[in-house]
């Protein structure tokens, strides 16, 4: 398995921004939050036993007790500090999902299944958590998000340096996470995107709202070499220069992966069996049946 994340740094981002609290940066969450639970709403059916992985702010988790739909919510989390008094809370890392097999109904995953090493088997353990018939959603930060920011870091670095390190970390595309269910086990997957663009007056607030999510930097590979204010102040240039609308303010884009799937059971649809079907496609389109030469 390749180290691509320093989890002791992930786990001091995020403890840091759990300290500062600053809510207004918790937008992306908010956003993913409130479309899990839409999701959720039009599933004709309850949860006895649900489960957030890793909320932070807990969002997620409001957002599907207000469908109505779940009779117990369970919190994971890797610090205490996330959850409220009232809060059934089981602390654990990242990378491990601390549920017996078969044991959950429902499991919530918004933001941050994009800053696990082993993406897989974290999928897999979520599979095997499942009751059958049991449902997994995510919201997943995508391919595309954060790409001016990625771009603009690496001219002003290898402008002012002649070599670059990496500053942004990698994110997932739609096939890579629908491979990602379909290698677990899942049933009935259903994947698909949202692009959001958020405006700042600066990238100086932008790299602020990172921080406050607890998403500096945590590449195993980056440099540890600190950045200048010269540097930053480039970086702000070319950003401007390059993604800015006509008022002056820069873009910034965030690419959200909703995922839906179900452990297999055996009441859920069935493809047919290639050579089943019991009318010609050329019958059900009117159309005339050509061979082909051989």
């Amino acid at each position: 398995m390749d180290i691509i994340f320093d989890t002791a740094r992930i786990a001091a981002n995020r403890h840091r921004a759990l300290r500062n609290n600053d809510t207004k940066a918790a937008f992306l969450l908010d956003i993913a939050a409130e479309e899990l639970g839409e999701r959720l709403a039009v599933v004709e059916r309850t949860f006895e036993q649900a489960v957030e992985l890793h909320g932070a702010t807990g969002a997620a988790a409001r957002a599907a007790k207000a469908t109505g739909k779940i009779a117990h919510l369970t919190r994971v989390e890797s610090e205490k500090g996330y959850v409220t008094a009232d809060d059934t809370f089981i602390e654990a890392p990242l990378e491990d999902i601390p549920l017996e097999p078969q044991s959950a109904n429902l499991i919530l995953a918004p933001l941050s299944l994009h800053l696990t090493n082993d993406t897989p088997g974290v999928f897999i353990q979520i599979r095997r958590a499942l009751k059958p018939d049991g449902l997994f959603l995510a919201a997943i930060p995508g391919s595309g998000t954060l790409q001016e920011l990625r771009e603009v870091l690496l001219a002003a670095e290898v402008e002012m340096t002649g070599g670059a390190s990496p500053r942004v970390i990698p994110f997932a595309d739609v096939r890579d996470v629908g491979g990602l269910m379909q290698r677990a086990g899942f049933a009935l997957p259903v994947i698909d995107a949202e692009t959001y663009t958020v405006r700042y007056d600066s990238i100086f607030p932008l790299m602020r709202d990172l921080r406050a999510m607890g998403m500096t930097n945590p590449l195993a590979e980056r440099s540890r070499k600190p950045l200048t204010r010269a540097f930053f102040l480039r970086a702000a240039e070319i950003y401007a220069e390059r993604y800015s609308d006509p008022d002056g303010r820069i873009r910034a884009t965030f690419s959200m992966i909703y995922v839906s799937g179900w452990a297999p059971h055996e009441s859920q649809q069935k493809p047919l069996r290639p050579g089943s079907a019991k009318v010609r496609l050329a019958d059900a389109l009117k159309v005339e049946e050509h061979k082909l030469k051989q």
